[in-house]
């Protein structure tokens, strides 16, 4: 190499050198360096406005080409599209039987709010951030999150039947007012901070894997290999990535490694027996009827006939009232539960959050005050938007244990 071009390559390289060894990073930062590429790995809480100064920071130093967000394209629009919520067809959320995740998205969204407005950032703000200062530093942006929906659904589907309910019911407990914190205290800045410290995170994410390890799988653990890969496959010598603290250290150790993500997008596909599980509680009460029927015992017959609508007539009404529902949706409950109890493929909550959405008639402003209305339990009710959503999750509880204990009721008649 002529010596004129060894001296500028060399100052080239001390230049460069230079560059990273001048750039003011925080322990929130990761770097990685695979040959000629580097990546910086920003550690953030999502309801933080130091992580959101940190990221802008970040990314005006580096000036990467590439800057890497853990957002999918649904979140993405979730977070940059207010009026999305005009778009929902109540009709078409409760004929698809997309309720209860809607219900329970909105309660997750309502948690990050409530937290958001006390520390005064709007959740996902440092995401957005990162999107905003790689336009202006002429970066490449990059969505390298799983798509949401695949997310909750391999979550949901790797739950037994009392961890589901569990969830929910800590999922739909985030809905109360009284703040974040524990025991309704509010969260204040300095403990959203010391949740993106190492140790600390270490500790919880030990903690979270042994009190519910069927959710921490998919939804950190399989994520982790996910957001790691997608951030290695995008392009440009340098790159930085905005990530939740949580995912680092698990993405550390997936740095340099194949990952089968084809495999991570799959949906979970349900096992050929439990297909036949829906069908139990109708196949059990027509054999029982049938069993009555051949005693030719008019008696028993009746008996279980009325073992059979009592409780599903009176618990789904119970419930659908409990919600506050109109009062010709509590009879349809107390009509309808009985008979689509024996059809699987129909249930209470769907016929009965029709006839509330029908009677309800939301508008798109309600639809528009979604956002606002949901940061309180009173909220959900207010709403006509939610509180429809509300009925038919109650109704279709109140019908399942109806249904249950109809079920009971009978085969105990059957001797």
């Amino acid at each position: 190499m002529p010596e004129d071009s060894q001296s500028s390559a060399e100052a080239g390289a001390e230049e460069s050198h230079e560059q990273v060894t001048e750039l003011t990073l925080s322990d929130n930062v990761t770097v990685l360096r695979d040959g000629r590429r580097t990546f910086y790995i920003v550690g953030t809480a999502h309801v933080s406005q130091d992580s959101v100064e940190e990221v802008r920071s970040v990314i005006g130093q580096v000036k990467p080409d590439t800057v890497a967000i853990e957002l999918c394209p649904a979140r993405y629009e979730a977070l940059t599209d207010d009026s999305r919520w005009k778009k929902l067809d109540i009709f078409k959320v409760i004929r698809e039987g997309k309720t209860l995740f809607l219900l329970a998205n909105l309660a997750v969204s309502s948690y990050q709010r409530r937290l958001g407005d006390e520390l005064g950032v709007k959740p996902g703000a440092e995401l957005l951030m990162g999107a905003e200062t790689a336009e202006e530093v002429g970066a490449e942006l990059e969505l390298v999150d799983r798509d949401i929906h695949v997310t909750l659904k391999r979550t949901w589907g790797n739950l037994g039947f009392w961890d589901k309910m569990k969830l929910l019911g800590a999922v739909m407990a985030s809905t109360f007012e009284g703040g974040g914190g524990n025991d309704g205290e509010k969260v204040d800045r300095d403990v959203i901070e010391g949740l993106k410290d190492k140790d600390q995170l270490s500790e919880m994410m030990e903690e979270f894997a042994r009190l519910m390890p069927a959710v921490k799988e998919p939804l950190i653990d399989e994520r982790d290999q996910y957001l790691m890969s997608g951030i290695e496959a995008t392009q440009g010598d340098t790159v930085v990535a905005v990530v939740g603290a949580g995912h680092v250290a698990g993405m550390k150790r997936w740095f340099g490694r194949d990952v089968d993500r084809p495999a991570l997008e799959q949906l979970p596909t349900k096992r050929s027996w439990t297909r036949f599980l829906k069908w139990i509680i109708p196949a059990a009460i027509l054999g029982a009827f049938a069993l009555g029927i051949s005693k030719g015992e008019g008696q028993t017959f009746e008996q279980m006939l009325w073992a059979w609508i009592l409780p599903n007539s009176i618990f789904a009404a119970l419930l659908t009232m409990l919600a506050f529902a109109k009062p010709l949706s509590v009879l349809t409950a107390f009509i309808a539960s009985p008979i689509t109890s024996l059809n699987p493929l129909l249930g209470a909550g769907m016929v009965v959050g029709l006839v509330e959405a029908w009677l309800r008639k939301p508008t798109v402003e309600d639809a528009e005050n979604i956002n606002v209305d949901v940061q309180s339990f009173r909220g959900f009710f207010r709403n006509r938007f939610t509180h429809v959503l509300v009925v038919v999750f109650a109704s279709t509880l109140g019908s399942a244990l109806g249904a249950w204990i109809g079920l009971g009721w009978v085969l105990s008649l059957t001797g």
